[in-house]
């Protein structure tokens, strides 16, 4: 190892993984404390979907300029930078929470308030992409897809594990104490990846003063493939790409949509099927989010071994599978056969179109994670307000029929991932002739 350059790839995945670890928990942010906070402010159906899906928004959007930006900043100052936003957001929370349980802060002030905080520790959720290109420009484009899908694997648990944790906060310290174990809980995190946190050899090396050329020429003797552009340069290349585009739809529906769910379904299981709320903040924790994040991992590995397109193509067929049987389940038993399938075609469908990103887009890796973690994680930001919709439309029914949501988008996937696995035939085809 160089003496010029810190850390390393291993480090770098630990690094990366830590600080989205950290503020990727934010998606749980009102799944299941939504339900003592909305009696006490009398909060409708449709302001429960909004409040649970706010932390999603800036979190989705805000990837799409993070992302690009690690390519200009370095991964280290964007991360910390969009930590340190949620550690701000999580100390107004615990200020409005405070005085929401003691009625001092009431009506639509108390209501915007948390939206306003929702949203700034929501900032949190955006170092998905960020964290995305600052582990890719680790490791070479065959590690990608394993690389890839443990960090979002690993970092995906985030949100099943909180919603797990959080109906026994709620018991033992409270409402108020529950958000304040968090606040502490991320503001340790951040002070972890501070210390452990590097740019890739690249970055690093550009810093200290080398030359682009030097930089480049010393950071491939040491392993690294790929190298970050200037942000708006990644952001128009990867634009220019048709297939980011189909990406997005894809992503849209398979980790937007699992951030919905991860948020949605313990109004799902207790509105609809009438359990209790740390029984479902179990079956939405650990049986829903956490299988969907593991199975990320494995889907990585399966994805760098099968390939994106085929794995991308089987996992969408999963999906909707899945939610169908949700459409048709009216108990218990039959919707967490359900949502485990779900969860299995959400995870690997995940990890495969990640791996895609390097494959179509090398030149832009920042901008393409950006656009597609970004507007592709708009799911969890639409599907809420969409799902409660059917709910006030149909009534009690509507929690079921609303999955037609994923029955939807998913096929929408799957014809997409056949179009990729076209592509990539007819790319093979192509070298097997130029080499011969």
């Amino acid at each position: 190892m160089s003496k010029e350059v810190r850390s390393g790839k291993g480090w770098g995945l630990s690094a990366g993984t830590i600080a989205f670890f950290a503020g990727f928990a934010a998606v749980a942010l009102y799944g299941v404390t939504v339900h003592r906070i909305a009696p006490i402010l009398h909060l409708s159906i449709i302001q429960i979907g909004w409040l649970v899906a706010i932390p999603i928004t800036t979190g989705a959007f805000l990837r799409i300029p993070f992302s690009a930006w690690v390519d200009s900043w370095g991964g280290r100052k964007v991360l910390l930078t969009q930590l340190i936003i949620a550690i701000i957001g999580m100390a107004g929370l615990v200020g409005t929470v405070n005085g929401v349980v003691h009625h001092s802060l009431l009506g639509t002030t108390a209501y915007a308030l948390l939206l306003f905080f929702g949203a700034l520790a929501g900032t949190g959720v955006s170092t998905f992409s960020s964290g995305i290109t600052y582990v890719s420009y680790w490791f070479p484009k065959s590690e990608q897809g394993t690389a890839l899908g443990t960090y979002a694997g690993i970092g995906n648990t985030a949100p099943g594990i909180f919603t797990v944790i959080l109906p026994f906060a709620l018991i033992s310290v409270g409402l108020v104490g529950a958000y304040v174990g968090w606040l502490v809980f991320l503001v340790i995190m951040t002070i972890i990846f501070a210390v452990i946190g590097w740019d890739n050899y690249y970055q690093q090396l550009l810093k200290k003063g080398m030359p682009e050329g030097e930089a480049r020429k010393k950071a491939s003797a040491l392993g690294q493939e790929i190298f970050p552009t200037n942000a708006k340069s990644t952001l128009a290349k990867s634009a220019r790409h048709w297939q980011t585009w189909l990406m997005v739809v894809m992503y849209f529906i398979s980790f937007g949509g699992f951030e919905a769910l991860t948020e949605w379904l313990p109004t799902y299981w207790t509105k609809f099927l009438g359990i209790s709320i740390v029984e479902a903040g179990l079956l939405t924790g650990v049986v829903y989010s956490l299988i969907t994040a593991l199975t990320r991992v494995p889907g990585g590995y399966v994805s760098d071994k099968w390939g994106g397109e085929k794995t991308s193509l089987t996992s969408y067929i999963i999906l909707v599978i899945g939610a169908l049987i949700m459409m048709a389940s009216r108990s218990v038993g039959l919707s967490i056969v359900g949502e485990v399938i779900m969860a299995t075609g959400m995870g690997v469908a995940n990890a495969a179109v990640f791996k895609l990103i390097p494959k179509y887009m090398p030149e832009a890796v920042g901008g393409g994670s950006g656009w597609i973690g970004g507007l592709g994680s708009g799911g969890g930001l639409a599907i809420p307000p969409t799902l409660a919709a059917f709910v006030a439309m149909m009534g009690k029914i509507g929690f079921a029929y609303g999955f037609i949501v994923y029955v939807i988008f998913g096929i929408v996937s799957a014809i997409f991932s056949a179009i990729f696995l076209k592509l990539y035939g007819k790319y093979r085809h192509s070298i097997t002739e130029k080499s011969l």
